[in-house]
């Protein structure tokens, strides 16, 4: 069926036009010579009752998250190549208009992988991607690399080949479009190899599975859904101890609109002991004031502990809970606020064990707070 799509699309005429939308390169960030600041509110990763499921798929559907209520704000920016390429000549190099497959068009502050996090000493990470040009015969928005800075000098770090880089997404993408995959794989050069090795190998599959009307507390949207499926395999190595993991499949739900460069919704699951589970939810916003509705609760904090405090890396961690804590979600950072995992689970009862992937190959002091409808807590946990 999904093959004579775009006969009938032509049939149905203009009207069905307007509601089911064809995203092309132009709807990526930051394809003018400005900078692209866009602002996305996350919201509590436990959906509210009224949230339609996420098995809701097809053509002409109609899902309203006007419940959703932000707890958090940030802002994605993307940066015109020249405005990162002109503080370091190894990127211009890299990227710039010699680098060849690796030539981008933007780059955008990210944070290293997870497996990264709190272990190789880089700070200032980038990620640079390419947008296809108008007259590319395949055209698509992908990563071609990442960067950070290493005692002071900003190094590239590229993906093996530009059939291994990641594509995010191929063009022109609608309803009618065919699922698609790639195969990505990077490792850290060899400047940075006597300080710490990663490597990431990712299959990404993107299948379009319905399109319809979106509300959100930014507005309402003809979008196209979008289901991306990450499965990644890090390895990393630091001071002669080297590990390999699977990280957990991870889906992202994202509904994605004409005009507005990021999905306008996007609610992650990650895949935990076979049941896929809520771990984030974003959406594109205006600036909101945000109130604090989780408080201190007496009843969570008492009854809260974590065994074995230490525990080892690659060991799980037992949670002791309050009677009665119902829907609630388990988030952890490191010392300086970086987000290590956050993950929802129904209603888990008394005891709740949360797997060594959750931790991956942290290592340290981490903050671990639950939040339930009551209130919050939170306890210092030691990962050795």
């Amino acid at each position: 069926m999904r093959q004579f799509l775009p006969f009938l699309l032509l049939l149905a005429g203009p009207a069905l036009a307007q509601t089911s939308p064809i995203i092309d390169r132009t709807d990526m960030p930051a394809l003018t010579t400005g900078v692209d600041s866009l602002r996305l509110s996350v919201a509590s990763p436990v959906l509210p009752a009224t949230a339609p499921p996420l098995t809701r798929r097809g053509a002409n559907q109609t899902w309203n998250y006007a419940g959703l209520v932000p707890t958090s704000q940030r802002v994605e920016t993307y940066l015109p190549l020249a405005t990162v390429t002109g503080t370091s000549l190894f990127y211009a190099l890299t990227f710039g208009a010699l680098g060849g497959v690796n030539r981008a068009t933007v780059a955008a502050q990210q944070p290293l992988p997870l497996a990264a996090a709190g272990v190789l000493p880089i700070t200032d990470t980038y990620q640079f991607y390419n947008v296809s040009a108008s007259t590319a015969a395949q055209q698509d928005f992908r990563s071609v690399g990442f960067g950070g800075t290493l005692a002071g000098t900003a190094v590239p770090v590229t993906y093996a080949s530009q059939a291994q880089q990641d594509v995010i997404y191929r063009f022109p993408l609608s309803f009618a479009s065919a699922a698609d995959s790639s195969n990505s794989y990077f490792t850290t050069p060899a400047t940075a190899a006597a300080v710490g090795y990663l490597s990431q190998k990712r299959k990404r599959v993107n299948k379009p599975d319905a399109w319809g009307t979106l509300t959100t507390p930014f507005g309402t949207f003809q979008t196209v859904r979008v289901v991306t499926r990450l499965q990644d395999h890090d390895s990393i190595s630091v001071g002669g101890i080297s590990q390999g993991f699977d990280v957990p499949v991870t889906r992202e739900y994202k509904w994605l609109a004409k005009t507005h460069h990021v999905p306008v919704l996007t609610i992650t699951t990650t895949l935990v002991a076979g049941q896929e589970t809520v771990t984030n939810v974003e959406y594109r916003d205006i600036y909101r004031r945000i109130v604090r509705l989780s408080t201190r609760d007496a009843a969570t904090d008492a009854a809260l502990s974590a065994y074995p405090n230490p525990s080892a890396v690659g060991s799980p961690l037992l949670l002791s809970l309050p009677a009665g804590s119902g829907p609630l979600t388990v988030s952890a950072t490191d010392l300086v606020g970086r987000q290590l995992f956050r993950r929802s689970f129904g209603s888990p009862g008394r005891e709740l064990v949360l797997g060594a992937e959750a931790f991956g190959s942290f290592r340290g002091v981490a903050l671990l707070t639950l939040t339930t409808a009551r209130g919050t807590a939170t306890r210092r946990v030691v990962r050795e």
